[in-house]
């Protein structure tokens, strides 16, 4: 497990918003030979481990009617969401293609298999 405390959780979200992109690499591209990414989506996520995961989760997400003090977002219940969907987001969280600094440095300290387990288990919570 990787708890991410309060304030690491801060400093990540700093150093991602704050990251200077033109020392980055540039992203590699895809040829023929090349697998899709779709082959990321054939992870089979295990609810068990899943389940160990989340605890850093239910900080926001496990409380009904919470608002993040910065920024002021909704804050979703994720408990009962399609696994395709949690899978889905987190990836996209990862990649920066969907945007929340807190979401992204927490999303950006998990593998793709921790991905796949946290939505395995995350689609069987009611």
């Amino acid at each position: 497990m990787r708890p991410l405390m309060i304030a690491a959780c801060l400093a990540l979200t700093t150093a991602v918003a704050f990251a200077d992109e033109p020392n980055q690499a540039p992203a590699a591209t895809t040829t023929a030979a090349t697998p899709a990414p779709a082959a990321a989506t054939a992870l089979r996520g295990d609810a068990t481990v899943g389940k160990q995961l989340i605890y850093t989760c239910q900080g926001c997400h496990g409380v009904t009617g919470y608002k993040n003090a910065y920024p002021s977002y909704h804050v979703p219940r994720l408990g009962g969401q399609s696994e395709v969907y949690l899978l889905n987001a987190l990836t996209e969280y990862k990649k920066g293609t969907r945007k929340h600094p807190t979401m992204q440095a927490q999303a950006q300290s998990f593998s793709d298999q921790d991905i796949a387990n946290i939505a395995a288990y995350l689609a069987t919570v009611k």
